[in-house]
């Protein structure tokens, strides 16, 4: 709301009779003028009762019965600045400062701040754009506070043209601008942009560290947020608990456990494993890495539990296969009588679908609305569609999409066509893809799904069709790959890997697999190849996809009942589910493989999801 617009009539707040609060303040004593001490004393009230928005009304009225300078900001400057910090809402705060005549910059900033740092950072731009109207400069302080909500309102071209007029201005180089433009283009989704800035910068400190790697972090590049956090620790940057949160969440990108684990360790030595944001991020590193024994343990643990810490364990414990353990938490969470979130019914939701447990996934999805108020979004409705899909009620979910309130996603449709793909429903999947075309006509995952469910009725001219559109397209399948973690090192595998330095052994070993496998009785799931070639060919296909490399790499480099610990890129497959459950029984292994969608934990020949996957 524009100053303008508010009209210059007193503003005087009123109070309710019921309520009552009094103080006196006598100036009859006081040494200096009666005016000055009144604002002193004002200012401290005004810290003492801040919470209190009645008192804080009064306070005001009281000031503006006195004759407080409000109007010139230069002698009112500290009690402006109390009155407008503590305000709530700033609504109010902007009807105090419309009655100023001729802000100064000290005001402007104020003001910004304080948009910048509610709900509704907007405004903050526009007070800027006023600034310019009055002719006000701004200063050093007026960008941090500016950059700030245009991070929160992840504009990067208005960041862009802020960026420009810091660097005509002047301030550029100061380190605190800087380092709130390195934070607005990380939050901006833009990394390269802000690891560039940092890279310029002369002068770092630790909130320029954590900004740029926290950006990393946030924006799916975890290599690079490790590599920062590494060479931090070589340039003697100490970290905080802003900086564990960081490098934890790219540790539970990557399945990096062992890193994580170090990480743990420091925490506990400096003292942030009291930190409640870092704790969540810890249980939530643990919970990420198939570790859900520890993540349980690190929440037993927490003096200080959030809602948060309650869902990332409920999400945890759905994820990795434990459906009934999470819905036990769930209960007690109630019992203690608090509030679930949105995120904790998807998490109880996903534990009901990964389960099979349709009914019980309705009645918390009826629950959620009737008893705790929260209106579905989209991602209850894809849970509910994905708990129909994996139990073959394909017909039942894409009825339940047409029924559904608000226009399903692409994420809706990708579910159900996964789902058709899986239980041979080609008409529904077909119907499916033609949602998809208009939503997201270029993604990658889509064009595979089809000719999977092509490929699975025999359909190879329309298998070929599909392929051949997409190379007209211009669209690239994304590439299988796993991830396995050895001495804090990572290495990446994808399908008929030779590139890594152990190639001849690992080839060895998985002559040797194969071997052991077939004695236990393993055939080869060949219809999971869905290529139109030989039944041999296809054999070998299957012995090198990239899960099976990595497992054969750690078999060689670990040493014997060494759990081993694989992250996947897209869904395991049927013959990669059945061979990894023989291997965990004839090598006395357990393997926990991270899929796109879950965790399988292998051990003695089963696997955690009980072949519901």
């Amino acid at each position: 709301m524009h100053s303008n617009q508010l009209g210059r009539q007193p503003l005087i707040p009123t109070h309710s009779p019921r309520k009552h609060f009094s103080f006196t303040i006598s100036t009859s004593t006081c040494p200096e003028s009666p005016k000055s001490y009144i604002l002193k004393k004002c200012i401290a009230l005004l810290l003492s009762c801040a919470s209190s928005k009645f008192k804080f009304r009064q306070i005001h009225a009281f000031s503006i019965r006195h004759g407080v300078p409000l109007t010139n900001p230069d002698m009112g400057k500290y009690l402006i600045f109390t009155l407008l910090s503590f305000c709530s809402p700033m609504s109010y705060a902007h009807q105090i400062f419309s009655q100023i005549q001729n802000p100064n910059i000290f005001t402007w900033n104020t003001m910004i701040r304080g948009y910048a740092e509610s709900e509704n950072p907007m405004p903050a731009l526009e007070l800027y754009r006023q600034m310019h109207v009055s002719c006000i400069e701004p200063d050093t302080h007026t960008y941090p506070f500016l950059l700030k909500a245009i991070a929160k309102l992840m504009d990067v071209r208005e960041g862009e043209k802020v960026h420009s007029i810091a660097i005509r201005n002047g301030f550029e180089s100061l380190v605190f601008v800087q380092n709130t433009l390195v934070h607005m283009y990380a939050a901006c989704g833009h990394a390269e942009s802000a690891h560039k800035l940092f890279e310029l910068m002369a002068e770092r400190n630790l909130v320029t560290w954590n900004s740029v790697i926290n950006g990393y972090a946030l924006n799916g590049r975890p290599n690079e947020a490790l590599t920062l956090f590494r060479e931090m620790g070589l340039r003697g940057v100490e970290p905080d608990g802003f900086t564990m949160v960081s490098l934890l969440s790219a540790c539970a990108e990557l399945g990096a456990l062992a890193l994580g684990r170090r990480a743990h360790v420091y925490m506990v030595k400096v003292g942030l494993d009291g930190n409640l944001h870092a704790g969540n991020a810890l249980l939530d590193l643990y919970a990420k890495c198939g570790s859900i024994r520890q993540a349980h343990k690190v929440f037993d643990e927490m003096e200080e539990k959030s809602v948060v810490s309650w869902t990332s364990l409920i999400v945890g414990l759905a994820v990795n296969g434990f459906g009934k353990e999470a819905l036990e938490l769930f209960k007690e969470l109630e019992r203690k009588g608090l509030m679930p979130s949105e995120i904790t019914f998807v998490g109880v939701l996903y534990a009901c679908s990964h389960c099979g447990m349709v009914d019980e996934g309705f009645d918390y999805f009826k629950r959620m609305k009737e008893e705790y108020g929260i209106v579905p979004k989209i991602e209850h409705y894809g849970c509910m569609v994905d708990l129909l899909g994996r139990a073959g009620l394909v017909k039942q979910a894409h009825e339940f999409i047409q029924n559904m309130p608000m226009q399903p996603n692409a994420v809706v449709w990708r579910t159900l066509l996964g789902a058709c793909t899986i239980h041979g429903h080609l008409a529904l999947g077909e119907v499916a893809r033609a949602q998809l075309l208009q939503l997201e006509p270029k993604h990658s995952g889509d064009y595979v799904l089809l000719s999977n469910l092509y490929a699975s009725e025999q359909r190879w001219s329309d298998v070929h069709k599909v392929r051949r559109t997409m190379l007209r397209e211009g669209v690239k399948k994304t590439p299988g790959h796993s991830l396995v973690e050895l001495r804090n090192r990572l290495h990446e595998f994808v399908m008929g890997d030779r590139s890594h330095p152990q190639t001849e052994e690992i080839y060895v070993k998985l002559a040797e697999i194969t071997k052991l496998l077939k004695l236990e009785g393993y055939v080869p799931h060949i219809s999971n190849v869905l290529a139109d070639i030989e039944e041999e060919e296809k054999e070998t296909a299957l012995s090198y996809h990239s899960e099976k490399i990595a497992i054969a790499f750690m078999l060689i480099n670990t040493a014997a009942g060494i759990p081993i610990r694989v992250v996947k890129n897209l869904r395991v497959c049927a013959d990669c589910h059945l061979a990894i459950k023989l291997i965990s029984k004839v090598f006395d292994r357990e393997i926990v493989v991270r899929d796109r969608s879950r965790f399988h934990h292998f051990k003695d020949g089963h696997c955690s999801c009980k072949d519901y996957w």
